[in-house]
């Protein structure tokens, strides 16, 4: 394979500050793009934004301000965006509401990059053809997305199946775009990684203590692997044959909720979310 396979490519990636984020931006700024990075953690950022050339944007996704601050930021810095990749996301206790006053596992997982997304619209339409990859988790299994109450004020959220459910809104959040914005030219696709050793659950006690064990190391894949699906649908671009499906990791429609194939859910997710990122 050529070493410049994204040459002339304008890339953004989130959740860049380590993990497969910070992989997948190394790996493309190396095979030509140029890539911009976003991450919550300054420190972490810097070195990764040094590395791939351009300067840290730093964003926390728990603060919907700070997505419209950034989407301003790249607005500014790029004409054209051939590719962005939604990477951001992690587990959280769901007791700690956001200062937006949104469950952390649907803010962070869903609702900031569905806002990134969109506010970015017209730099990814200006490209003619581009791709927006979305970082989903064989977690969406597990998740159960309730329209009248995404945000867990008239029922229990438990950690792990909020993050389940964040996961899934992702592979939903895909088909949205693929259905309706093919006049710009978008092609959405999200991917299940696998299981990645890296700082993923640091915001979680229970997902933590599992990736601080010595359990670590037999229940997960180098963060090197991990990069290496999104890196192949980055180098893919926009094909239309990859639209609005589910990848884990290399092979297409991976294992996934019956909700993502709902046209109610994917109706309705959308139009919550967009109201409730005051896109309405």
């Amino acid at each position: 394979m050529s070493d410049q396979t994204m040459a002339g490519r304008t890339v953004l990636v989130t959740g860049a500050s380590d993990g497969i984020g910070a992989e997948a931006a190394k790996v493309l700024a190396a095979r030509g793009a140029t890539v911009h990075v976003t991450g919550r953690s300054a420190d972490k950022l810097a070195p990764v934004a040094e590395a791939v050339g351009t300067e840290p944007l730093v964003a926390d996704f728990s603060r919907l301000d700070d997505v419209r601050r950034l989407a301003d930021q790249v607005g500014e810095r790029v004409e054209t965006l051939d590719l962005l990749m939604n990477n951001a996301g992690g587990t959280f206790a769901p007791s700690k509401r956001t200062p937006d006053g949104h469950e952390p596992n649907f803010q962070v997982n869903h609702l900031a990059p569905f806002l990134l997304t969109h506010l970015l619209r017209p730099k990814l339409a200006a490209a003619g053809a581009s791709l927006v990859v979305n970082t989903s988790s064989i977690a969406n299994l597990m998740g159960k997305i309730v329209l009248d109450d995404l945000d867990y004020e008239h029922r229990r959220a438990i950690e792990f199946p909020a993050y389940g459910t964040g996961k899934l809104m992702n592979i939903v959040f895909t088909r949205g775009i693929a259905q309706r914005w093919p006049e710009d030219g978008v092609v959405s696709v999200a991917v299940h990684p696998g299981p990645v050793g890296s700082s993923f659950g640091r915001d979680s006690w229970l997902v933590g203590l599992l990736y601080r064990s010595p359990l670590k190391r037999f229940a997960t894949i180098s963060v090197t692997d991990g990069a290496a699906p999104l890196i192949a649908l980055a180098e893919r671009g926009p094909d239309p044959e990859i639209n609005g499906r589910y990848f884990s990791r290399f092979k297409a429609d991976g294992r996934e909720n019956k909700q993502a194939g709902d046209q109610s859910v994917i109706d309705g997710l959308w139009e919550r979310s967009a109201a409730l990122a005051g896109l309405t």
